[in-house]
C-alpha cells in the first residue's frame, strides 16, 4: 500500500487482499491449489493390502489398514495414476483447484510421439517392471521415484511458474513439451546407473530439445472476479518443421463417493449441455459452467479448430490395472484409449460423468506451422451466456496481468534491474503455485474407509 498526505492508496491487487482478509469476497477459493504429483505418496500407500488374494485387493482398495514395510514409491506408480482413482487428492499440469480441491481445471498433451516405458503391471507381486507400451495422454509430469533416482526423487520435466499473485487473480505457467518422444526409459536407466556422487541426469541432457524442436506452452489463468475463471494457453512451435499437437484441458471432480462416506445423493456430475459448454453440479460447490470457444485456425483453410467434449468417471480401471471387473464401463483412463488408441467405446456417449475434457486436435495437414501457435480458450464460470467473448475474455487477461506488474512493483520500489525483479517475481510467484491443497483426516485413514471394509 502506499500512503501520500495519510490517505491509503492500494492498487488492484491490494484491495482484492483487503476484501477477502475482511471476509467480504473469498477471492482465494479458487488457486493454483491443484497438487503436481499424487503418485507415490504416503497418503495413496495400499501395499499392505496388495498381500491379500486380488478378490480382496480390489474390494478393499481405497481402505487404509496399519501396514509394515509399506512402499508407497512402488506401489503407486506415475503410470498407474493414468488409470486408478485417488483417495486423497488429484494431480495435473499447470492445475487450478477449489480451496478443498473438489472440482479441478488442468492440462494435458499428445504430440503423436509420446510413450509409457514402464508400469507396475503384476497384480500377484507388486513389482516395477520396464515394459515397451503404447503411446500415452500427458496428464501428469513425470519424475523418479526416491528408489530410481540418484538423488532420490526427482521430477524430470521442464516446467516455470512465472507469475503469480497471492489472490491468484493471475497465474502464469510455461510448459517445455518435446515434439520428439518423451526419453523415459533412457531418463530411467540413466539415472539407476549413476551413484550418488554423480550428476542427476536430467531432461535436457537427454537431447530431447535438440533442434529447438519443442512446444513452449504458455499457461494463463485470470479471475474476472472471485468465481469467474478464465484460463488460455498458447502453444508456439519453436521447431523448423510443422508439428502437430492436441491441447485437453480436464474438468473433474476428486472422488469423494467411492469410499463409503457419502450418500449416492451427494455424487457430483458433469454433463454437455451446448456444443461448447459442459455443467458440473455439486452439493458443496454448486452449479458451475465448462465454457469453450474455438481455436484460430492452423492451415490456410481458415477453419477453426472445434474441440470435442468427451466424458468419463473419475474411477479406477480395475481391468487394466489388475485384471479384475470394472462396475461401469467408463473409467479414469477413457481420454488416454480415446485420443491416443482410437477406443471410441471408452468414453460416456450420454455425454456426462465426474471427469470431461474437451479435446483441441491441431493436427490439419502436417500441424502448427513452424514459430506459429496454437490458442485455446475457455471459462469455468457460475454464469452461462451461451458464447465465449473472446475480446473481452482477453481485454479480462491483459488487465489482470498489468494490476500483477503494479503490485509487484510495489514490493520492490527501490531501483533494481529488470532481471533482479523479474527473478524475485518469479521466486515469490513458484512460491505462490506451491502453496497446493494437501487432504488429510488421520482417523478415516488408520481406521479404513466403512464401505468399502465391509465389503472385505
Amino acid at each position: 500500500m502506499v500512503f501520500v498526505d495519510q490517505h491509503e492508496y492500494l492498487c488492484e491487487e491490494e484491495k482484492r487482499l483487503k476484501e477477502d482478509r475482511e471476509r467480504s469476497r473469498y477471492w482465494k477459493r479458487w488457486g493454483s491449489y491443484l497438487a503436481e504429483r499424487q503418485w507415490a505418496t504416503v497418503r495413496e500407500d495400499y501395499s499392505y493390502v496388495t498381500k491379500l488374494p486380488l478378490k480382496t485387493f480390489q474390494s478393499c482398495l481405497g481402505s487404509h489398514h496399519p501396514r509394515e514395510n509399506g512402499d508407497a514409491w512402488s506401489h503407486f506408480t506415475h503410470d498407474d495414476a493414468r488409470s486408478r482413482a485417488f483417495r486423497w487428492g488429484e494431480d495435473g499440469i499447470a492445475g487450478v483447484c477449489d480451496s478443498h480441491g473438489l472440482l479441478n481445471i488442468a492440462f494435458s498433451f499428445w504430440n503423436e510421439k509420446e510413450s509409457v516405458l514402464y508400469r507396475c503391471n503384476s497384480h500377484n507381486s507388486f513389482h516395477l517392471e520396464l515394459t515397451t507400451c503404447s503411446d500415452f495422454l500427458k496428464e501428469r509430469l513425470f519424475g523418479l521415484s526416491n528408489p530410481q533416482g540418484n538423488h532420490g526423487e526427482s521430477i524430470k520435466e521442464a516446467h516455470f511458474h512465472l507469475d503469480n499473485t497471492p489472490t491468484h487473480s493471475y497465474m502464469k505457467y510455461l510448459y517445455k513439451y518435446p515434439q520428439r518422444r518423451f526419453p523415459y526409459q533412457d531418463l530411467i536407466s540413466e539415472n539407476a546407473r549413476r551413484g550418488k556422487a554423480d550428476k542427476e541426469y536430467q531432461l535436457t541432457d537427454t537431447g530431447a530439445f535438440d533442434g529447438n524442436k519443442y512446444w513452449d506452452i504458455f499457461i494463463e489463468v485470470a479471475k474476472e472476479d472471485e468465481d469467474e475463471l478464465l484460463f488460455r494457453a498458447t502453444a508456439w512451435n519453436r521447431g523448423q518443421e510443422p508439428a502437430p499437437l492436441h491441447i485437453v484441458p480436464h474438468v473433474w471432480f476428486r472422488n469423494t463417493w467411492s469410499w463409503g462416506r457419502e450418500s449416492a445423493s451427494k455424487k457430483p456430475s458433469l454433463r454437455q449441455m451446448a456444443p461448447l459448454t459442459a455443467q458440473s453440479k455439486h452439493w458443496k460447490l454448486g452449479d458451475r459452467f465448462f465454457q469453450l470457444s474455438p481455436s484460430p485456425a492452423i492451415s490456410n483453410s481458415g477453419q477453426d479448430i472445434q474441440p470435442q467434449m468427451i466424458f468419463t468417471e473419475n474411477e479406477t480401471n480395475y481391468r487394466s490395472l489388475y485384471g479384475g471387473t470394472n462396475s461401469q464401463p467408463y473409467v479414469k483412463d477413457a481420454f488416454h484409449r480415446l485420443i491416443v488408441n482410437g477406443e471410441r467405446g471408452a468414453i460416456n456417449p450420454r455425454c456426462s460423468g465426474t471427469k470431461s475434457a474437451a479435446w483441441f486436435a491441431f493436427d490439419e495437414g502436417d500441424g502448427v506451422a513452424p514459430q506459429d501457435c496454437a490458442v485455446v480458450r475457455f471459462r469455468v464460470s457460475k454464469k452461462y451466456e451461451g458464447y465465449l467473448d473472446e475480446e473481452h475474455f482477453d481485454d479480462v487477461i491483459e488487465q489482470r496481468r498489468r494490476e500483477a506488474d503494479e503490485f509487484f512493483w510495489r514490493i520492490s520500489p527501490l531501483p533494481m534491474t529488470d532481471d533482479l525483479r523479474n527473478i524475485q517475481r518469479q521466486a515469490l510467484s513458484g512460491m505462490l503455485w506451491c502453496k497446493q491443497h494437501y487432504h488429510f483426516i488421520w482417523d478415516q485413514w488408520a481406521n479404513g474407509d466403512p464401505g468399502l471394509l465391509q465389503q472385505a
